[in-house]
């Protein structure tokens, strides 16, 4: 029999507490990232949860110890914080270094990385990339890209929670798909068909009746046979819906203010990521233009050498003129879009009842991608009932979900933002995957 203490729960020292610590003697651990040898001693930079560390060491009877000293050891140092000599962000958090006195080696690899870590950008292909993630993602980029969609995220869910918000977590394995179609995932679920979610849409709406207001950060799953740089078939979505809504103008509204929220929260906690991948931050001003899908077609037809009014939804190249346009001469990086034809839009969507034949419904585009789809959901039972029949389902097969109309709900919207393609639009990153920790495609199951 033993006992357990909480010794082990020792403070971890972040980059900022170390700024305020000049002079004073600490015991730090890390990983060794990279070692620079020179003739009176060496620099070891270490990697550390939140960033670089240099520490300094002159070789004066430590010879054997920095001869013994390798990228990937775990070690902890012990030293004094000073004033850096080199005033670089990126290795010396708010301008301190350790001049180290002593390194323990806590744990050696078994065999040297198959590729250079201590380069500044890894400039690997893609592929190799994916395939060594359990490595790649140890090199400050390639870290700093997923701590920045961490850090919007985060700002997500502190936005919504002071807004009333309350977060919920939704099953992943269903009896329906949200969004029907074939793009869905087929599971055994003990003898019985299910489905991987393709949206917490259904609980959303249901939360609604519960809370008023929910928001969920999670997984979805889309089984489209997309090889392309902006699809991927397992990523994460934040999502919100919220009740007694006027018009789905509420609910762009209050995405305003979450991504004016989330994008400060990404600019204060990720500084110094932002400043290693160059990085320029949007801003938002007091609102975001929107045109409506037809205007949208009008706009493009003049600037494209083809004419896409008609169309159900926009071309990608489409979003990306859009997204010019709107910088160019709205000076907004962002763009609503709205008004999508009811065929086009999931069946849940309450149909525009000015413009028969398009929906409250809108995708909001960021440096030419959409990054966000929402709108204005069906409420009332018998109009579900009935959009169901004329989408070719079958009401019983959704009896569940519809317990929440039958019983009463109050007019509500909501939308849902993929965390990847958002972080990919703020770094200026092409291929959604940088911005996945282990990318779920068509041809990758693993790492």
């Amino acid at each position: 029999m033993r006992n357990v203490s909480d010794a082990g729960n020792r403070p971890l020292l972040s980059a900022a507490d170390l700024g305020d610590m000049a002079g004073e003697r600490v015991t730090l651990h890390g990983v060794i990232q990279r070692i620079r040898r020179l003739g009176w001693g060496a620099f070891v930079v270490l990697r550390r949860h939140d960033g670089l560390l240099q520490c300094v060491m002159g070789n004066e009877g430590n010879e054997g110890l920095l001869d013994s000293l390798a990228c990937e050891q775990s070690v902890t140092v012990t030293g004094t914080l000073k004033e850096a000599r080199i005033k670089d962000s990126s290795i010396n958090p708010r301008g301190v270094e350790v001049q180290a006195e002593a390194f323990s080696i806590i744990s050696s690899p078994a065999e040297q990385a198959p590729v250079d870590m201590t380069k500044k950008v890894l400039d690997l292909h893609i592929d190799t990339n994916l395939d060594l993630r359990p490595l790649s993602l140890r090199h400050p980029v390639e870290r700093a890209r997923l701590k920045i969609a961490e850090a919007f995220a985060y700002g997500f869910r502190e936005f919504l929670t002071s807004k009333g918000f309350t977060e919920i977590r939704t099953p992943k394995i269903c009896s329906a798909g949200a969004e029907g179609g074939a793009n869905i995932f087929k599971v055994d679920y003990f003898g019985r068909p299910a489905f991987l979610a393709q949206s917490p849409q259904f609980y959303k709406q249901m939360g609604v009746g519960i809370y008023e207001r929910v928001f969920e950060v999670g997984p979805v799953f889309r089984a489209e046979p997309h090889q392309t740089s902006r699809h991927v078939n397992e990523y994460t979505s934040l999502d919100f819906e919220m009740g007694f809504i006027d018009g789905f103008d509420d609910v762009m509204g209050m995405e305003v203010e979450a991504l004016r929220y989330s994008l400060r929260q990404v600019e204060k906690d990720c500084a110094s990521e932002l400043e290693m991948l160059e990085a320029v931050m949007p801003v938002i001003g007091d609102s975001i233009p929107a045109v409506t899908l037809e205007e949208a077609h009008g706009i493009t037809a003049g600037l494209m050498d083809r004419d896409c009014s008609g169309e159900p939804d926009l071309e990608p190249e489409e979003e990306k003129v859009l997204c010019k346009w709107s910088s160019d001469e709205l000076g907004s990086e962002f763009l609503f879009v709205t008004h999508f034809p009811t065929e086009k839009r999931p069946f849940y969507t309450m149909d525009d009842p000015e413009n028969p034949g398009t929906t409250l419904s809108f995708d909001l585009l960021f440096r030419g991608l959409e990054v966000t789809t929402g709108g204005q959901r069906i409420h009332d039972y018998d109009m579900q009932v009935e959009k169901l029949r004329a989408f070719g389902l079958d009401p019983d097969e959704f009896e569940g979900y519809l317990q929440a109309h039958k019983y009463g709900l109050p007019p509500h919207g909501g939308l849902a933002i993929g965390l990847e393609r958002m972080a990919a639009r703020i770094l200026g990153v092409d291929n959604i995957r940088l911005t996945t920790m282990f990318p779920r495609d068509v041809k990758r199951l693993t790492p």
